[in-house]
């Protein structure tokens, strides 16, 4: 696919950019005939949205309440291997389409890796992540970021002290997730370890205050975040933080979105999510 095609449905993605200005904008690159041919390929395809079963025998999965910050009660997708064993945790924080089958399997490729994973719901107090992932977007983008960010510290508390958990706590983001997972680095600091895809960095001035360890994955077409990599290494080599950066060239922003088709790249995707688990494993061990 043109790189040009994709470089607009980032922006779309992104911006405040209508639907219909979107659309008008790739009819005038494309043709009319060319926008049916390539919507397909450029939205989220949740149909294949399932590389570990929400029926796999090995693990409990589902939604669940629990409580937010100021007394507020959060939803999530939850999944854990069976069984009675104290488990480390993952919060998993979607993208801003919100929490989405592709997130809920995110959750799941976790939990069959050994850890007890959650992926709170942003839009738990209005009234979920509806089906229509513009409107979701419109939501997220419109949520106070700072009661957000209260509401993702107290997910932490809550696995920190779960009795099946082991008090062991990482984080992984995507896209806007990534974004908070920096976020979660800077303000949590019981945090043991945080993966940010293709996030934003945070401001220079707060990475003193990280005290997890750090795996940023990077896309190399994504000139839009790629734009904050320099300042933030250089923040974390000067504050001498422990941490990671891995660039995949030749790759789009969203290149872990097995459902979507223009972005995704299965090589990246899957070296990174290796190199993920890896360190997930290495960093919320028993120590």
């Amino acid at each position: 696919m043109e790189q040009e095609f994709i470089q607009l449905y980032d922006e779309y993605t992104h911006s405040t950019m209508s639907r219909r200005t979107f659309i008008d904008r790739l009819s005038a690159l494309a043709g009319s005939a060319g926008v049916a041919a390539l919507l397909p390929a450029l939205q989220n395809n949740y149909a294949l949205a399932e590389t570990i079963p929400a029926s796999d025998g090995r693990l409990d999965v589902g939604m669940i309440e629990y409580p937010g910050a100021s007394n507020k009660t959060l939803r999530g997708y939850f999944a854990k291997p069976k069984g009675g064993a104290k488990l480390p945790a993952v919060m998993v924080i979607h993208e801003n389409r919100g929490l989405n089958p592709h997130i809920e399997d995110i959750v799941r490729r976790l939990a069959v890796e050994g850890f007890l994973a959650l992926a709170p719901d942003a839009l738990s107090l209005q009234g979920g992540t509806p089906d229509d992932m513009d409107k979701a977007a419109e939501m997220i983008a419109a949520l106070n970021m700072q009661e957000t960010r209260a509401h993702y510290l107290a997910t932490v508390e809550y696995l920190k002290n779960r009795p099946d958990t082991a008090g062991r706590v990482g984080c992984i983001g995507f896209c806007w997730g990534g974004t908070m997972a920096n976020e979660m680095a800077v303000h949590a600091p019981d945090l043991r370890a945080v993966i940010a895809y293709y996030g934003g960095q945070p401001k220079a001035v707060d990475v003193p205050n990280i005290r997890a360890s750090l795996m940023l994955h990077y896309a190399g077409l994504d000139t839009r975040i790629d734009a904050g990599i320099p300042d933030y290494e250089a923040a974390l080599k000067a504050a001498g933080k422990d941490y990671q950066i891995f660039m995949y060239e030749g790759v789009n922003h969203a290149f872990n979105n097995d459902t979507n088709a223009a972005r995704y790249n299965a090589t990246a995707a899957g070296l990174a999510w290796t190199r993920s688990i890896s360190f997930l494993k290495a960093k919320l061990a028993a120590k």
